[in-house]
């Protein structure tokens, strides 16, 4: 029984020491990268209507600019000015051409039109805003003043996007 004893205990003892051994692929990986490959096993067409997903992730593409819903809305527009700092980081200039936009990129133009008067301007998105329900922009005082809305406070307007 003795022996049987040892017997099983250097077996044990032997087989945690070349668990804990390092073969000579790990001891290389440390140096150089091997090339790694990864094997995919793609369900057969019969089997993937059995075991397809709960749920479905769609990705969602960016439209082009030159949809309509992209570049044209129409709503009301204030303006303002007063102002530090605007989202993108520049100082408020009320002399500028500038609006602000929920969600449109800093940067991008926009031509607004007063629908009630015919007049336009392009301003250049570079603040967030406007943040009352209802309208679609806030232009700075410059342009309020060339759409001819400074008596009124706001004004219905179209804006598409010119780039």
């Amino acid at each position: 029984m003795r022996l049987w004893a040892r017997l099983a205990f250097v077996s044990v003892a032997a087989a945690s020491l070349a668990a804990c051994a390092q073969s000579p692929a790990v001891r290389q990986a440390r140096f150089a990268a091997p090339a790694r490959q990864a094997a995919v096993e793609l369900p057969r067409p019969a089997e993937r209507a059995e075991t397809a997903p709960a749920s479905v992730v769609r990705v969602r593409h960016a439209e082009p600019a030159s949809s309509p819903e992209r570049t044209a809305s129409s709503g009301l527009a204030s303006y303002y000015s007063e102002g530090r700092k605007t989202a993108s980081g520049e100082r408020f200039d009320p002399s500028e051409l500038t609006a602000a936009h929920r969600s449109l990129p800093f940067g991008t133009r926009l031509q607004v039109t007063n629908v009630k008067t015919g007049r336009s301007v392009v301003v250049r998105v570079n603040d967030r805003g406007p943040f009352v329900h209802g309208r679609v922009v806030d232009v700075s005082y410059s342009a309020a003043q060339a759409l001819g809305m400074i008596n009124t406070g706001v004004a219905p307007v179209k804006v598409s996007v010119v780039r």
